[in-house]
């Protein structure tokens, strides 16, 4: 598990699909992974009107198999721990570990498994995945965003970076407590950078 949500990474697939467009760059095939230093899954919702809440889950794994000769059989696969969710608030925390939200004692994981991409532009697309929170699984889809494609900074390492967006309801996965007071929509943020593994 890494430090610094949920399904993000599920992204990477779309961002990599996006590679082969670079002509002055492309991601080669292999497994690619999330830097750890620079990825951050972060989610937003209503608040009774009263403010917008940033929350995200501090460790998850990603794991993306990329083969640009067939960008449609790369695979991706993103396991949250879902105790790890943090909203800068110890008391609030506990609260979104209980029943009444996460569950987190009776399901410690989400998951998210990518099942296909549709290409936009050059850079921009939609990644469609099964998100399963509370043993409650769902299609989600996500915008998504290639920055950049090149190596790290020491120039050996093939790397990506990629944003994300999408919205999902609270109520599709028994997390709904206080609906409608507190907003059942949950806007996702993903940034995320990515290195080939091998």
């Amino acid at each position: 598990m890494k430090k610094n949500l949920s399904l993000s990474a599920a992204i990477v697939a779309g961002a990599l699909a996006f590679a082969p467009a670079f002509a002055q760059d492309t991601a080669p095939a292999g497994t690619y992974v999330e830097d750890d230093a620079h990825a951050y899954i972060n989610f937003t919702y209503d608040h009774q009107g009263y403010s917008s809440p940033y929350l995200r889950f501090n460790d998850f794994a990603v794991e993306v198999s990329y083969d640009p000769e067939n960008v449609t059989a790369s695979t991706v696969n993103v396991t949250i721990d879902a105790a790890s969710i943090d909203s800068g608030v110890d008391r609030f925390d506990e609260h979104l570990n209980s029943a009444d939200f996460f569950e987190t004692e009776t399901y410690p994981e989400i998951t998210f498994v990518s099942t296909g991409l549709t290409q936009e532009t050059e850079t921009t697309g939609k990644l469609t995945g099964d998100l399963t929170i509370k043993g409650i699984t769902k299609a989600v889809t996500l915008d998504v965003t290639l920055n950049k494609i090149g190596t790290t900074m020491q120039g050996d390492t093939p790397k990506m970076g990629f944003s994300a967006k999408g919205t999902v309801l609270r109520s599709d996965f028994d997390v709904d407590a206080y609906v409608p007071y507190v907003g059942d929509e949950v806007d996702l943020i993903i940034e995320i950078e990515l290195e080939k593994s091998e």
